[in-house]
């Protein structure tokens, strides 16, 4: 996605998001890309307590619904069998199934009672103590299980082949920090020439950072929340020129359609739009 401004002037302040403000929905819901083809508001990263998360699936699709969002990604954590044959956190292939069971059912009701579109998907989470080694990938759209175990590229290769669209979450590169929270995984940005092929995207914003690189290196980019816990709610997310259905959310996601980033933030954050 080409930067035609500023990282800071990539919407000015009257189409930034404002929770519950109708005049700020109104002026992003007048926006198009294309004929027929609204922007939607999307939460492309976002944990349950299926891994690391700290909602429920059910209540948090009641706070991205409560709150308008069009898109809701779940992509809890899938991460390689340890040795031993133990099982690993998060999802894995004794549980996937019964996870995918539960996003289906709840997207029934999130469709039903909030209109929100809550798309399956997994964090390929190939962890590894040097940062240079270590990244995350989202796969969007996720409907099967897959394996890390024979290597992150595999796994890619894997949720590809099955429909999904990959988004490298928080790429660190160099001199960039892992957050208040995480190792830094500077992996793909070590390996673009690489694994770079088999993403789609790359994450410009992680809830408040800013990967530069991803800008410098032109990249198409979203923002994404990477929901753990309430205070992840209100950060950077991504407008998608695309129908509300999962086929056209993919599609959009892995073609080279534009992206438009948003701060999404609390009622009062921009008293200048309460007229």
């Amino acid at each position: 996605m080409p930067l035609m401004l500023p990282f800071t002037q990539l919407f000015p302040p009257d189409h930034r998001m404002v929770a519950g403000n109708p005049r700020a929905c109104g002026e992003i819901g007048r926006m198009r890309f294309r004929p027929r083809s609204e922007l939607l508001l999307c939460e492309l990263h976002a944990h349950t307590t299926w891994s690391d998360g700290a909602l429920a699936l059910g209540a948090l699709v009641d706070l991205y619904g409560g709150h308008g969002f069009d898109v809701l990604c779940v992509t809890d954590h899938l991460h390689p069998t340890p040795a031993g044959g133990a099982a690993p956190s998060g999802i894995h292939g004794g549980n996937v199934g019964a996870y995918l069971e539960e996003v289906e059912r709840e997207a029934t009701r999130a469709r039903a009672l909030y209109d929100l579109l809550l798309v399956p998907g997994l964090e390929l989470t190939a962890h590894d103590p040097d940062p240079d080694r270590s990244a995350h990938v989202l796969a969007v759209g996720l409907h099967s299980g897959v394996s890390l175990d024979d290597g992150l590229a595999e796994g890619l290769l894997a949720a590809r082949a099955a429909g999904a669209a990959t988004i490298g979450a928080h790429p660190a590169g160099p001199g960039d920090d892992g957050g208040s929270s995480r190792e830094p995984t500077r992996r793909l940005w070590r390996e673009l020439d690489g694994l770079g092929a088999l993403l789609d995207r790359f994450e410009l914003v992680n809830r408040h950072q800013v990967f530069g690189w991803v800008a410098q290196t032109r990249l198409p980019a979203v923002a994404c929340g990477d929901f753990h816990r309430l205070e992840h709610f209100f950060t950077w997310k991504t407008l998608l020129p695309c129908t509300k259905d999962e086929r056209s959310l993919v599609d959009c996601l892995r073609s080279p359609a534009r992206a438009y980033l948003t701060a999404f933030e609390p009622p009062g954050s921009l008293s200048h739009l309460a007229a």
